[in-house]
Order: C-alpha cells, then structure tokens, then sequence
C-alpha cells in the first residue's frame, strides 16, 4: 500500500520553481509576438479621425489609408469622429480593444488639449501606443478676400481700428488654430473674436463663405482655397517657406521672433496593443509614405512626409505636450 501510493505520488506533476515560472510569464509574449505578427489583419482596420470630413487630419490620413491598405492586405476605413476640439474620437479610440483593428489618426490637438483643458476622458500619453508621426504641416493665416488686408501688417492696423469686430475661425478652443490667433493677438494687444467650429472643414468653409473674416490653420485645408482665389494667404508660420506657398512671408520674416506653429499630424493604437502590431502599422505607413503619389499628393498640400519610429514619436509627443503647455501659458490662454 505505502509503495503504490509513493508511485503515486512521485507521478503527479511538480509545481515549478517560482524562478522557472516566473521565466515563462516573461517569455510568454514574446512566443506570441510572432503568431500576433502573421494572424493579423484579419478583418478591415478602423482609422479614427476626430474632426470632421474635409480638415487637415482627414486630408493627410485618406491619403495615406489607400496605400496602406494595399501593404497590409485590408481595408483601412476612415472613421470620422468630430467633436469637442477632437476628445470625443480620441476618448472612442483609447477605449477601444486594443488588438490592432482600432487606430488613431491625430493632430497638434492631441499635444495641445492637455494644456487647456482642466479634464480630459484619457491620458495623452498613457492611454495610447505610438506608431509614428506620418507629417509635420506648417500652419497657415488666411483671409476672405474681402477683408481689406493685402498683408499681415495691414490686417494687424485694421484689427486695432475695429476692436472685437474681426472674427476668426477654429476647429474648436485650444487648437493650434486658436492659439496661433491668440499668440499673434498677444504680441500685437489685438481684440479678436473666435468663432469655434467641429473641424477644419467646416471653419474654412465659413471663411470661404465669407461668413467668418479669416482663419489660422494648416495648410492642407487652406491651400486650394488660396489657389482658387477663394482665401488670400498672408503668412504661414513654419521655420521656412512652404514649397506649396513660396511667395507667402513666414510671421518671422514679418518680423514676430519664435513665432512658429506647426501641426504634427501622427498615428496611434490603444495602449496594450501588441508589439508586433504597432511595428507592422509603422512600416506600413512608412512604405506608404515612400510612395511617390502618397509624397506628391502630400507635398502639394504643403505637408512634409516623416515617419519615424514608435520611439522616436514617443519623445515627440511628449516634447510637444511641454511646448504647448508653454505656449499656452504665454498667451495666456485660460483653462477650460
């Protein structure tokens, strides 16, 4: 009796070692990176916009869907989610499941809304997984064509003249729109009023429209505008001259020292996502980015091609969460 039940005992399985067990929780994702790497995309990929169709961030994130798309062997659907200055789609996308089918696509808004929002319905920082920064896009400051300003001195003596009277529009407040106007109206001790819209798109369309007198925003929403004779552009606000808009002074050839306003426009998932599939996305975007529609479609809109590394987007993120939060303090822009 002793000797079977020894038997019995020395056949049942051993607890490992608590080192031993430790290893395989360790090792475990990194086995299932791999197989995470060859099963996905298996379905369509979401790409979630948080403005409106039309604007900037829904220019540059259709441009490059269609190529990467083809690279990853699935759709990528543009999802538009426009809304209180972009935290309505970034909320959606941070609480998506974070398996590779949900993506970001963001603006400067992103880096700003921690600045000049008392609360937000995520992290800027913990609640996403960085892909890459897909474009950096100079911003821009336009008018209607009937706004008596043929350029950026002659606007700023016709906004002392009419103080309060000049409206300006933006993609809602604590945009890059609306701080660049209050930067400048800082500097100059200007009085302008901001109209806030859900996007880009429908802001420059009410500056088109002539309902608003002028808008400070990225190029790409402003640029065929300004071809067409529709807005007339008096300065951009990059560190050089934009290809797509050579003849237009920089605010610092005007003569407004470290003005510079510069949209990034990058790509993120819900933080947990694998590994494996935030590497897959930032080579697809990248080879997309090697395209030379996806450069010319871009370039003519006045946006400059990056993508860099998911670590290399991380620290951009964050530098640019510190800039904004200066920035914003400067032109004293109160917290909502």
């Amino acid at each position: 009796m002793n000797v079977s039940l020894h038997a019995r005992r020395s056949c049942a399985p051993r607890p490992l070692p608590f080192g031993a067990l430790l290893s395989c929780v360790l090792l475990a994702p990194a086995l299932s990176s791999p197989v995470v790497a060859q099963s996905w995309p298996a379905k369509p990929i979401r790409l979630v916009v948080p403005f409106a169709p039309g604007g900037n961030t829904d220019i540059i994130a259709r441009a490059v869907a269609p190529r990467m798309a083809q690279d990853l062997g699935q759709s990528v659907v543009i999802d538009n989610r426009g809304g209180a200055a972009s935290t309505l789609g970034t909320a959606l996308a941070a609480k998506s499941p974070p398996d590779g089918y949900t993506l970001l696509m963001v603006s400067s808004a992103h880096v700003i809304n921690p600045a000049v929002r008392k609360s937000l319905p995520y992290d800027s920082v913990k609640d996403f997984a960085p892909i890459t920064l897909v474009a950096d896009v100079p911003n821009a400051l336009a008018v209607h064509p009937s706004v008596p300003a043929k350029d950026l001195r002659a606007l700023v003596a016709l906004a002392r003249k009419r103080p309060g009277e000049l409206f300006y529009a933006t993609p809602g407040a604590g945009t890059s729109s609306h701080l660049a106007v209050e930067m400048l109206a800082a500097a100059e001790g200007l009085k302008l009023t901001q109209v806030p819209y859900k996007g880009v798109g429908p802001a420059t369309a009410d500056v088109v429209g002539g309902h608003v007198h002028m808008i400070f925003s990225s190029m790409p929403a402003l640029i065929e505008h300004v071809r067409a004779g529709r807005l007339r552009m008096l300065a951009q606000a990059g560190l050089r001259r934009s290809p797509a808009a050579p003849e237009v002074p920089t605010m610092m050839e005007a003569g407004y020292k470290d003005f510079f306003v510069s949209s990034g426009f990058g790509m993120f998932a819900p933080a947990g996502t694998p590994r494996a599939v935030i590497e897959r996305v930032n080579a697809a975007v990248r080879k997309a980015l090697t395209d030379a529609d996806v450069r010319s479609q871009l370039a003519s809109q006045g946006a400059e091609p990056v993508g860099n590394s998911p670590d290399e987007y991380d620290r951009y993120n964050r530098s640019e969460i510190e800039r904004w939060a200066k920035v914003a303090r400067q032109a004293n822009v109160p917290m909502e």
